[in-house]
């Protein structure tokens, strides 16, 4: 039986081929878990509590800007003032299965992508899919660095602040195992999306909800904006806000000009859609 074209599909075919495509992404999900779930030990070990060791990567470069600057900081430390522990019987087994699907998300996120992107091409002009053939691999690359931004930067300065805060000494740090996990999984993932603003700019131009000038024009709001997401999930100090918010100002000025080629594109097609039509 012939493929029914994208323009003769129904509400319901679309509704059928959607239905589809999130099958496949759940079974790609559930396989890329099943695999994390068997290196468990290395992502919990390595991975998962790498940022609680003080020999981690980010914790030795900070302690040599601070001697350099000559700050006294607590990223020299020796160890970290707290302790992770679990405090519900199934807590363990929990943690192991949430993290080997999350985890399955991250590692099939390509697929995943392409998944979406096979889900909308069909509705796009030519010309728009030939155009974007690298959307698969630049939001990928987009997302897995902002899972390591996320990850290097975000996640030891949050837990270097939150495991060292204290209100009184009579207090211990007993981080539960959950919270620790959700902090770091958090911090990477939504790094992560965050880090895919040029692509969700460039659709959004597509369809004309934004263009060059509005983001131009609502920049201030957009650096407050920055600020304040910042300010949430780094620690309250000026540098570890500054360090998370450059490269997210830097994607923003990215996606402006992204914006702007979008725009360019569009324009130059209706010039010649116009002149084939003279001719």
């Amino acid at each position: 039986m012939a493929k029914t074209k994208p323009d003769e599909m129904s509400f319901l075919d679309h509704l059928e081929d959607l239905r589809w495509h999130l099958v496949r992404v759940v079974i790609a999900i559930v396989i890329g878990g099943a695999v994390a779930f068997m290196f468990s030990d290395f992502i919990f070990n390595v991975i998962i509590f790498g940022p609680k060791s003080m020999d981690f990567p980010t914790y030795k470069y900070l302690c040599e800007i601070s001697k350099f600057v000559g700050l006294d900081t607590s990223f020299c430390a020796d160890k970290l003032p707290f302790s992770i522990q679990n405090r519900t019987m199934g807590g363990q087994f929990s943690a192991d299965i949430w993290t080997a699907i999350y985890s399955g998300f991250i590692i099939s996120f390509p697929y995943v992508i392409y998944q979406f992107w096979h889900f909308i091409s069909p509705g796009m002009h030519p010309d728009e899919r030939k155009h974007s053939k690298g959307f698969i691999a630049i939001s990928s690359l987009l997302f897995f660095l902002g899972v390591l931004f996320g990850y290097y930067v975000v996640t030891p300065l949050s837990i270097n602040f939150l495991g060292t805060y204290s209100v009184s000494d009579i207090i211990s740090n007993e981080i539960d195992i959950s919270s620790y996990i959700s902090l770091v999984r958090s911090s990477a993932i939504a790094s992560g999306f965050i880090f895919e603003l040029p692509i969700i700019i460039y659709f959004l131009t597509k369809v004309g909800i934004v263009t060059p000038e509005m983001m131009k024009k609502y920049r201030k709001f957009a650096l407050v904006i920055v600020l304040i997401l910042s300010a949430v999930i780094t620690p309250p100090d000026i540098a570890s806000q500054i360090i998370v918010a450059i490269p997210i100002l830097i994607l923003y000025q990215v996606s402006i000009y992204i914006s702007k080629v979008v725009i360019r594109n569009q324009k130059r097609k209706e010039k010649n859609d116009a002149k084939k039509k003279v001719v």
